[in-house]
């Protein structure tokens, strides 16, 4: 992941506005320690921190059309770059990186092509020629992405909060799969899948048209020029993952690069529950298989930083964050840059406990609707964040745009848990997986129920962190609440 910073229409040109801008963009260097830039047209200004996945020679950001009039600072990866750059047959290519589509897009179709991106994507264009601007998040909002509003009527862009809580009036979450417009003055839905008005799907289950998307969203995510793994902790859905990941690693350009062998990386407390599975599985597909433990004090002591990372108090956020947080820095210490994980599959096939009790399959299919437009608040946010703090990607392949077309268009009657019939959570999953000549996965992995309350890395977790708040965390009101958010959160050097 990269960060991104844009402040537009300031009404400030000078040397200390500029000043400005680079030190705030420099908050966001964790998420790409690798290079930064900075283009200044008048009183608009375009930062990027970049963390190099393709193209790491010379795909340097800011870029721009042929002539240099449109500017884009991008945070994602668009996988379908290639096919794009086929149907610009009249554009030239400064770079090689994926995001090098995106000035040639606009040129070629204006403010509509942000559908045609096939990625996880926050980007800013600026057309200089009438110093208009669009700036779009990726459908899910696996990108981080917020905008405010300054005083003197600027409009600012920033992958993380604290891009913008000085400068800005106000500032909110930039809406996932959907586009600002300077022209249009105003936030506009440019993703608009038939899911998304939780109308009741009636499409029959195919378990072989299940596995062939899934398989396409994880094959596509291989798209990299540096060293990657698979974050394993011996579930079903990062299982999955791994095992298409080794499946199809062989003869791919990354193959040939970093080996065929794949890297497997896990977290846990000493004697968890996830590294113990995760060994199982790694062994089953023989990956070269990494385990970091952490103690509960190590946790604790981390709690502060991943806060001011992951820019939420949100309880279970910050409580599965902390050890992918850990764990992010020791994969980064090893040269990888990029793991693909499993976050989202819960959400779209109904994979918590709690979906054992929904009354009909309308219900359960609203419920997976609500659960996949708040992603960006949770999952997705922990997923970005977490990894970013360290300058490492997260790829998640459950939260590809035509899987989960494929995914929310069965008919529901197919995910609701029926115990008679022998439908756990997650069943059509599992048995799109269900190969008898050529196994993903053991059997028992595969239809592993999910536990009734765990905490993966390590159940003392759980009531460490009960312990540690009970004793230190005392807050006598919500007026101090609010101060402390404030000034720990966002003002933290």
């Amino acid at each position: 992941m990269c960060g991104i910073l844009a402040v537009l229409g300031c009404s400030d040109d000078s040397q200390a506005k500029r000043v400005r801008v680079l030190e705030l963009s420099r908050r966001l260097k964790h998420r790409g320690p690798d290079w930064s830039g900075l283009y200044q047209h008048g009183d608009f200004y375009l930062a990027h921190q970049r963390l190099a996945i393709i193209d790491p020679a010379s795909g340097d950001q800011p870029l721009y059309n042929e002539d240099k009039k449109i500017v884009v600072t991008v945070n994602g990866e668009i996988y379908n770059h290639e096919a794009l750059r086929d149907r610009l047959t009249n554009h030239k290519f400064r770079t090689g990186s994926d995001c090098d589509v995106i000035a040639h897009l606009y040129e070629e179709y204006g403010e509509n092509f942000v559908d045609m991106l096939d990625g996880m994507f926050s980007f800013v264009l600026l057309d200089t020629r009438d110093n208009s601007f669009i700036v779009a998040r990726d459908a899910i909002g696996i990108t981080s992405l917020y905008i405010g509003w300054g005083l003197d009527g600027s409009i600012w862009i920033s992958s993380e909060l604290k891009g913008l809580n000085d400068d800005c009036e106000h500032f909110e979450a930039f809406p996932p799969g959907h586009l600002y417009s300077s022209k249009s003055g105003g936030l506009k839905r440019w993703y608009n899948p038939t899911w998304y008005s939780e109308a009741i799907p009636s499409t029959p289950y195919d378990p072989l048209v299940l596995r062939q998307a899934f398989e396409n969203a994880v094959i596509k995510r291989l798209m990299t020029d540096v060293p990657f793994g698979v974050l394993l902790s011996g579930g079903l859905d990062s299982s999955l993952v791994a095992s298409i990941t080794a499946r199809h690693l062989a003869g791919t350009k990354a193959a040939r690069q970093w080996g065929t062998q794949l890297h497997s990386f896990c977290v846990g407390l000493e004697g968890s529950p996830d590294l113990k599975y995760a060994k199982e599985v790694a062994d089953y597909l023989g990956t070269v298989h990494h385990e970091f433990h952490f103690t509960v004090q190590d946790g604790i002591d981390a709690i502060e930083e991943v806060i001011y990372h992951v820019e939420t108090y949100d309880v279970t956020t910050i409580r599965a964050s902390t050890p992918m947080f850990l764990m992010s820095r020791k994969i980064k210490s090893l040269g990888v840059k990029m793991v693909i994980s499993g976050e989202g599959s819960d959400e779209i096939f109904g994979g918590y406990l709690y979906f054992h009790k929904a009354p009909n399959k309308e219900e359960f299919h609203r419920e997976t609707c609500h659960k996949i437009k708040a992603l960006h608040q949770y999952d997705c946010l922990r997923a970005n964040k977490s990894t970013s703090a360290w300058g490492l990607e997260a790829r998640v392949p459950f939260l590809d745009k035509d899987f989960i077309n494929v995914a929310m268009a069965i008919d529901p009657e197919w995910k609701m848990i029926n115990p008679q019939e022998g439908r756990i959570e997650k069943w059509i999953l599992r048995k799109a997986f269900d190969d008898e000549e050529r196994p993903y996965l053991p059997k028992h992995v595969l239809y592993r129920q999910k536990e009734q309350f765990s905490d993966g890395v390590g159940y003392s977790w759980i009531d460490g962190l009960k312990a540690h708040a009970e004793q230190h965390v005392h807050i006598p009101s919500y007026a101090d609440f609010s101060i402390f958010i404030s000034q720990f959160c966002f003002y933290w050097p």
